[in-house]
Order: C-alpha cells, then structure tokens, then sequence
C-alpha cells in the first residue's frame, strides 16, 4: 500500500516539474522573447563596440603625442582624452545634387499643330 502511494506520489511529482519546465522553455521560445532577447544581445554588443572604439581613439591620441614628442613637434603629452564618439554624419538623401548646367525646356503641346 506504501509502495504504491510513493510512487503514486513520485510520479505526480515528476509529471508537475516536467510541465513547469515545458511551460518555461515554451515561454523563453515565443517571438516576443525571442525578440527581447535579440534586442538585449544588440544592445549589449553596441555598448562593447562603442568602448572598443573609445579605447582605440584614447590609443590613438596617446600613439599620436608618443610621436609628437620623438620627432620633436609640440604635443601636448598628458592632453585630456575625449571620451566621447564624434557624432555621425548626415547626408540629405533628398537634397538637390548641384548641377552645373540648367537647361529649361518649355513645351507646348498647342505649337506642334
């Protein structure tokens, strides 16, 4: 009688935890998870790259002085490191491209008869 109500009990107890672990993979595999998932691992990688960069350009600067001071230019050596990307670059997709020669037709329809 024990026998059997333990594992009775054992598999009730299984069969709870194996459908709490379907449901929480089943909730992590939705497209809306998937996407803020997505969305954090981009994030996080910006951030990654824009340190990158920075780290580049503070070695940039210090490279730039270290040369600066061996060929004998005036360089500030302990110039304070800009930490900050400059900002990007736009361009007007729509502007007007300059067009050195403007020719203006004029038509009408009427003169041709």
């Amino acid at each position: 009688m024990f026998r059997r109500t333990f594992w009775f009990t054992a598999g009730a107890a299984a069969g709870v935890w194996a459908t709490t672990k379907v449901n929480r993979k089943l909730k992590q595999l939705t497209p809306e998870s998937l996407a803020a998932q997505a969305a954090n691992k981009a994030i996080e990688t910006g951030h990654r790259l824009k340190d990158f960069a920075l780290d580049v350009r503070a070695g940039m600067v210090q490279r730039e002085a270290e040369l600066g001071e061996a060929l004998g230019l005036e360089a500030p050596v302990d110039a304070p490191v800009n930490r900050e990307l400059p900002g990007p670059r736009r361009r007007s997709a729509l502007a007007p491209t300059p067009n050195t020669t403007t020719t203006t037709y004029s038509y009408n329809r009427n003169e041709d008869h």
